[in-house]
């Protein structure tokens, strides 16, 4: 049996820098008085030995994503990313999507004639020394975020139409382009190591619809297992977790997302049954997940939220989440209670 919980591990005993991703702003957040650091429980949880709590990743992460990278600063803001593709910010969704009408690659066939922006040419130390330095929480892991994985890349060059015809007619263009895109995202693992000192890559690549796959789990693994399976073993080479961030109902490809090494799967609660993949995936993979709790929801229901969330998924020591309130003048405090509640149901479970 577990140390039991006391209400002492949720004295404030200081402040740390939560910092701005997606777009968002820098905050100080404050920290608590845990039993053991947030970075070893999340640790545990990846490692798939029981944490101690649910780690909220909101509080108890380092998530890095440097403006410094064009990816980052298109995505999040608009303007042009690493491969010159315009993208478009919506101020009503909060991001930004490709803009209509762009084309950046008329022919997959005709990849070679993209420039690979050279990342050694980015002053990351001075990225690093001006906006982290001094500021990373040492006792919480620290994660790097990559976006535009090998299928969003190929439909943000050419359209989604496209991406989905070359993926039947054109494999082998495609594999050489994956091969030059893997060896390029590799060196950006590197960095992120050398430079940010990450102990997690978040890569995105989103996969699906509300309802399926964007494609067959052979085509997945005829064209990406191969790829994934070098930036995983790049990433683990390093020391590095990595945590594969992918949309859509894909519950198809996890034994395929497990081949390829990824330690831990971000994936859409709205269009996935995810007590159904912990059920039968949970050892293998863990489960990261954005957890919105709506503004509409009154106090009673945002707390029998969060401890369902607990019961079906937390228990198995396989999950984390970024907490997301949407009430910002809720009187509970549900990072405490899904602290405090995780923390009890852990204790009670082998």
């Amino acid at each position: 049996m577990k140390a039991a919980f006391n209400e002492d591990e949720l004295r404030v005993i200081g402040k740390h820098t939560q910092f701005g991703i997606y777009g968002g702003e820098d905050t100080e957040a404050v920290s608590y008085n845990y039993p053991i650091t947030p970075k070893e429980n999340m640790l545990r949880m990846l490692r798939g030995e029981k944490p101690l709590w649910v780690p909220n990743q909101t509080l108890e992460n380092n998530a890095l994503q440097p403006l410094v990278m064009d990816d980052a600063r298109a995505r999040n803001f608009g303007g042009k990313d690493w491969f010159g593709i315009e993208w478009e910010y919506e101020p009503l969704t909060r991001a930004a999507m490709v803009k209509p009408g762009t084309r950046r690659l008329d022919d997959i066939t005709n990849w070679r004639s993209l420039e690979f922006p050279d990342l050694r040419a980015i002053d990351w130390k001075k990225d690093y020394k001006e906006r982290y330095e001094g500021k990373i929480s040492q006792d919480r892991l620290t994660y790097f975020i990559i976006v535009n994985g090998f299928f969003e890349r190929t439909a943000d060059l050419t359209s989604f139409e496209d991406a989905f015809c070359y993926l039947l007619e054109e494999p082998e263009a495609l594999t050489e382009f994956y091969d030059r895109l893997a060896e390029w995202h590799i060196e950006l693992i590197k960095i992120a190591k050398e430079y940010y000192h990450t102990d997690m890559i978040l890569f995105h690549d989103d996969m699906g619809t509300q309802i399926s796959t964007f494609f067959s789990p052979q085509i997945y693994k005829e064209l990406f297992l191969p790829q994934y399976k070098k930036v995983t073993k790049a990433a683990h080479d390093m020391g590095m977790y990595i945590c594969l961030h992918s949309c859509g109902c894909i519950g198809s490809l996890m034994p395929l997302i497990i081949e390829a090494g990824f330690d831990a799967w971000e994936g859409q609660d709205s269009s996935n049954d995810k007590k159904a993949i912990m059920d039968q995936y949970g050892k293998e993979l863990a489960q990261c997940t954005l957890f919105v709790i709506p503004a509409d929801m009154s106090d009673e229901e945002a707390v029998a939220e969060v401890h369902k969330r607990v019961d079906e998924l937390g228990v198995s020591g396989r999950f984390a989440c970024r907490l997301k309130d949407e009430k910002p003048d809720r009187k509970v405090d549900l990072a405490q209670e899904l602290y405090r509640y995780s923390r009890i149901r852990l204790a009670e479970t082998k």
